[in-house]
This record gives C-alpha cells, sequence and structure tokens, in this order.
C-alpha cells in the first residue's frame, strides 16, 4: 500500500516526533543521545535546514525543524538513516529501530510555533524528570536561555525570540515564563488513539453540537469525546483559535 502523503507546510516549519518501535528506548545511555544531536548537527551543514528546537527522551524525540535546501522528507530520512546505523552497529542488532517513519504537524502561526516550542521543552517537566526545563540535558532550552553557548550556535532562537520582543534579553525573560506557565498543549500523540472518527462526521458532528445552546467548553469537551480527533485537528474543523481550544480541552492522560 502506498504511503499516505503529508500535508505540506507553507511556512516550511513542521513539528517532529520519531519514537521507538514498540516504545522502546531508542536512546540507551547519554552517547546516544550526543551522538544524535551530532547527527542533528552535522545534517543541518550547507544550510540544509534550520534546527529550531529538539527534545531527546529515552524512547522518542520531539524536533522542530525548517526546511531549506531539502524537504522535510529527504531531512528525515538522512537523520534517521545515520542514527539506526550507529544505534544497531553499538547494539549488534537488526531490524527496524523507530516506529513509523515519524510523525509531524506542519506550523503555520506563531502561536502555534510558541507553544510547541514550550510544549517540546516542558516534556521532561510533565515526565516528572526534572523540575523545571533548564535542568534537563538533551533539550534546546538551554540554549535559548544562554545557558549553553556551544549548542546555541547551532540552534536557530531567532523567530521564536523574535515573536516575544525586538530586545533579546527581554525576549530570554519572556520566554523563560512562557515556558513555566503551566499550560495543556498537545500536539503530536505519543499514543495514537484508535477508533478516531472520519473528518467528514466530525463536521457533521460539530454543526449538531453548535445547533445546541450548551456553553462552549462543553461542546468542544463532547466534541473531543465523541471524536477521539487530536486537538490540532479539532481546532481546524470547529475554527476556534489553537490556544482556545488547547484552553478549554484539558489533555487526556
Amino acid at each position: 500500500m502506498p504511503r499516505q502523503q503529508r500535508d505540506r507546510s507553507n511556512t516550511g516549519y513542521y513539528h517532529i516526533m520519531i519514537r521507538g518501535n514498540d516504545k522502546k528506548d531508542i536512546f540507551i545511555d547519554e552517547q546516544d543521545k550526543i551522538y544524535f544531536i551530532e547527527i542533528l548537527k552535522t545534517k543541518k551543514e550547507e544550510n540544509r535546514y534550520g534546527l529550531i528546537a529538539f527534545c531527546i527522551m529515552d524512547n522518542h524525540a520531539h524536533l522542530i525543524l525548517q526546511e531549506k535546501e531539502e524537504d522535510i522528507a529527504n531531512i528525515m530520512k538522512r537523520i534517521n538513516i545515520s542514527y539506526v546505523f550507529y544505534f544497531n552497529k553499538k547494539y549488534k542488532r537488526i531490524g527496524h529501530l523507530f516506529q513509523d517513519r515519524y510523525k509531524s504537524q506542519k506550523i503555520e502561526e506563531d502561536s502555534y510555533l510558541l507553544m510547541a516550542t514550550r510544549y517540546i521543552h516542558q516534556n521532561p517537566v510533565k515526565a516528572g524528570i526534572v523540575n523545571k526545563a533548564e535542568q534537563y540535558k538533551w533539550s534546546s532550552y538551554k540554549a535559548y536561555i544562554g545557558k549553553d553557548e556551544d549548542l546555541a550556535k547551532e540552534i536557530d532562537k531567532g523567530l521564536v525570540l523574535g515573536i516575544l520582543a525586538e530586545n533579546k534579553s527581554e525576549a530570554i525573560k519572556e520566554l523563560e515564563k512562557f515556558t513555566n506557565m503551566d499550560g495543556n498543549d498537545i500536539f503530536i500523540d505519543i499514543d495514537v488513539k484508535a477508533n478516531r472518527m472520519e473528518e467528514n462526521q466530525a463536521m457533521k458532528l460539530w454543526d449538531e453540537l453548535n445547533e445546541k445552546e450548551n456553553p462552549l467548553e462543553e461542546k468542544l469537551k463532547t466534541f473531543r469525546a465523541e471524536t477521539n480527533l487530536p486537538l490540532r485537528k479539532l481546532a481546524e474543523i470547529t475554527g476556534i483559535n489553537d490556544e482556545v481550544t488547547m484552553r478549554m480541552i484539558p489533555p487526556k492522560r
């Protein structure tokens, strides 16, 4: 069966997630994480892509990338092949390492870019590994706030910081405040849920819910429960701002 064509971003920005096959760890020790970061650095040479943000956990990793000289499919192919070759050789294994090629969501708006960046940097906090994002060693957050000068040279921080303030110091302060806010941001699902409603059926259901005089928050919660769709898709169907949708609907546990 041919692979489904991915939805292309008009801006060239994408939120990417790779995950271990059967949820198995793909980063066993610190050297594995160091090597993956080196791959990200090497593969972006010659302006092939922009590396906006990342966070490496044990069994998955999140990235925000910008297409430049290469499209996202080729970018991820080269990154994944390089890491799989390293991992299989080191641990004397064969076969698939990742579940699927990768998952992706396009980024079209500044607000979505900010929330996706926060979501990525908060991953280890939400997982209970650290208390604050700046305490985690394997993300781009410390590069953003000036606590990792070497890594900062590899991260394209300008767009995210520029959204927050023109002055760099002020932008960093705003980013720290924004990152430490409690957010119900949910983007790419780690556990893909089955039995999701087809989009045309979901649109019909939303029309039916809108005919009722219930509060908007109640309608959105009912819509999420009935359709089992990710929040990004709910926002597209309802036409309600992403941030409003994410604030009204609590994350699934």
